[in-house]
């Protein structure tokens, strides 16, 4: 159900819109008839883990998604990594 309630009769009842809007109901504040903006719930922070693996599940992603890593990913970089300069054939080959 929507309910429409004016500016003014919006912010004599707030308290109570505010508690209708979070049992589920829609409120539109309008000016002279026109609707203006919609009280809504606030959205929770953070990331929603539950809707991600449920996603995850309905496009046919395995649950993890780690593919094979080399045995010396995490070691240093040489001290001349940033600063050598790839070759040419570097820049044309075609990316997979």
């Amino acid at each position: 159900m929507t309910i429409h309630v004016s500016i003014k009769e919006a912010k004599n009842r707030l308290s109570e819109l505010g508690r209708l809007v979070a049992d589920g109901e829609r409120v539109v504040v309008t000016n002279r008839g026109t609707p203006q903006f919609e009280l809504v719930p606030a959205q929770k922070r953070g990331l929603d883990f539950e809707a991600l693996r449920k996603w995850k599940e309905e496009n046919g992603f395995p649950e993890v998604m780690v593919g094979p890593m080399s045995p010396d990913f995490d070691d240093p970089l040489p001290a001349d990594f940033l600063i050598t300069p790839q070759p040419p054939e570097f820049w044309d080959r075609k990316r997979t």
